[in-house]
């Protein structure tokens, strides 16, 4: 999480997934005495259902039975299942697993590779288990949920896939990629009827490993792990993290590119999304000419993933194009409005410093560009422009909704010219004096109107006493606390209240997940542990946060932490 502001038209990599998509178990033990029979029944996903044939007791009971038997104790008849993806979608027809260049498919089949040495549960996530995976926590204990997240065992009746796409790296065409080190194991249908895929991430060769192989370290999977499930308690969708584990098996990493080295630990996150499809699914489709697969892909993720285009439409690749532009700045606009910078950290690798954080509303623009040439074989002439149009306004859309955000962490009610500059002129401050995002603005929600008026910031609001030190402070709280008197029907407490809804306390900054990487691999997982812990209530003080020094500068021994690709 980078806490430098930049000037506020700034977004995302050319990993990005389709936003739409984002949003990167049934066992049944009942505590009550009623006598019942039930049937296991898998539907086309994964899921297992439960339906009372008789009971012996009174409808509240029952009621409470059925409450109590939707979460799993087991996994004896929790499925998983591809079925739903293989029987639209071609996969390849080689079943070996080696590196290749493939052609005319979506997946390729291959088998996670299990460790080779003792696995041990890091962290598990338990709103992800119970909420959608339908498994008690206690799941999480047996060894067969560690058969399972490793990638030792698949449930039965699934089939381990493999994802072919292409994409570009720092701003280049890159060809193949693919999953080279991740496996989605399944398709779990929960009690909500919600459809979610799970992946596992550090699980071995495929044949889009490349030069890899195949596996991800601790480092890396901590930061992962921490930082997916953070976003989420920040209210921005992403991909969910389940689970953590890290074995003894040797992994062997040169983190920053520079000849250095060193064995680490391989890890494995399983983690959940809506679905893994991405620009990239759709642009090597385009690249090699494969039209058929191309229109065949996108009628189906239409169908599964935005209900609000009819599939049988002639423009519905436009329709779908403008769905994609709209939240690719809305959730940009999102990530702007915490201070994150995307792939969870700001990258030592990229020297041009492509992907920092001011120039993530760009990267967008960019990326929807290539999105645009991939479907452009599939639109006619009008179609064609009326796409073009629809992109040609995406940076309007990034600023208004940016704008909105923005307006709402300074406590602006209502609808004022200039809005836009008090906001440009704040972070232009923060800019210049290298100030922390997150609690300029959270000490923003709590510091009185009076006391900025004074101009004499107490020191437990040690990041605005930072920007007070520019002689252009005066002239911002000037302008600031005068727009603050135009809200109508408003006062400071009511302010101070509304602003620390939006303004987190408590964000993953990398001096933060640095720490608990340094930690866990002294197999000390109890930073992670309090990090998952403390994210899960980002905009709530908390005395453990506190102590560890959560909300305070970054401490000294950070101030030249660097991070790469790999990390």
């Amino acid at each position: 999480m980078t806490q430098r502001s930049g000037f506020p038209f700034c977004c995302l990599t050319r990993r990005l997934r389709i936003p739409q998509l984002l949003l990167l178990c049934v066992t049944f033990s009942c505590v009550c005495h009623a006598l019942f029979c039930f049937l296991v029944q898998p539907g086309l996903e994964g899921s297992t259902n439960l339906f009372h044939l008789l009971s012996n007791k009174s409808n509240q009971e029952q009621g409470y039975c059925e409450t109590e038997a939707r979460l799993a104790s087991s996994l004896d008849f929790w499925t998983l299942s591809s079925e739903n993806l293989i029987a639209v979608l071609p996969v390849d027809p080689v079943k070996e697993n080696y590196v290749r260049k493939v052609k005319n498919c979506i997946f390729s089949i291959a088998f996670p590779t299990p460790f080779k040495s003792r696995v041990r549960l890091v962290a598990v996530s338990k709103e992800v288990l119970e909420d959608i995976l339908d498994l008690d926590l206690s799941v999480s204990e047996t060894d067969a949920f560690i058969q399972l997240v490793s990638g030792e065992k698949i449930v039965f009746g699934s089939i381990p896939l493999t994802h072919r796409y292409g994409g570009h790296q720092f701003g280049i065409w890159a060809d193949q990629l693919g999953d080279g080190r991740a496996h989605l194991i399944g398709i779990y249908r929960n009690r909500q009827g919600e459809k979610w895929e799970l992946q596992l991430k550090g699980s071995g060769k495929t044949p889009y490993s490349r030069n890899g192989d195949g596996r991800a370290v601790l480092r890396s999977s901590v930061r992962e792990f921490l930082c997916s499930e953070a976003m989420h308690y920040l209210g921005i969708p992403t991909s969910r993290a389940a689970s953590l584990v890290v074995s003894d098996d040797e992994v062997w990493r040169d983190q920053f590119y520079n000849g250095n080295i060193v064995k680490e630990r391989g890890a494995v996150v399983l983690r959940v999304a809506k679905s893994w499809f991405r620009i990239g699914s759709l642009e090597i489709l385009s690249h090699y000419g494969e039209l058929d697969l191309l229109r065949s892909l996108l009628d189906f993720i239409i169908q599964e993933h935005f209900p609000s285009v009819n599939v049988q439409e002639p423009n519905r690749y436009v329709d779908f194009f403008s769905i994609v532009v709209s939240e690719t700045a809305q959730l940009i606009a999102l990530w702007m409005s915490v201070g994150f910078a995307h792939d969870f950290v700001p990258n030592a690798s990229d020297d041009e410093r492509r992907y920092k954080i001011g120039n993530q509303a760009n990267i967008g623009m960019f990326n929807l560009n290539k999105l645009l040439q991939a479907l452009n074989p599939l639109l006619d002439r009008g179609q064609k422009h009326l796409a073009a149009q629809i992109l040609e306004g995406y940076p309007v859309l990034y600023y208004t909704r940016f704008t909105e955000l923005f307006k709402a962490k300074l406590g602006l009610l209502g609808e004022r010219k200039g809005d836009g500059d008090l906001i440009a002129f704040l972070l232009h401050l923060m800019e210049k004096t290298e100030a922390d995002f997150t609690m300029t603005f959270r000490q923003l929600s709590e510091i009185t109107q009076s006391q900025l008026q004074e101009l004499d910031i107490p020191q437990q609001f040690w990041a605005l006493k930072m920007i007070s030190k520019h002689q252009l402070f005066p002239a911002w709280v000037s302008q600031y606390l005068l727009r603050l008197k135009s809200n109508m029907n408003d006062s400071d407490s009511e302010r101070r209240k509304r602003m620390t809804t939006v303004n987190p306390r408590y964000v993953l900054k990398n001096w933060m997940a640095e720490s608990a990487v340094q930690k866990a691999e002294r197999n000390d997982f109890s930073e992670v542990h309090l990090l998952q812990q403390i994210l899960q209530h980002p905009f709530q003080k908390h005395s453990a946060a506190e102590k560890a020094g959560y909300s305070s500068p970054t401490p000294s021994w950070a101030e030249g932490l660097r991070v790469s690709c790999s990390s």
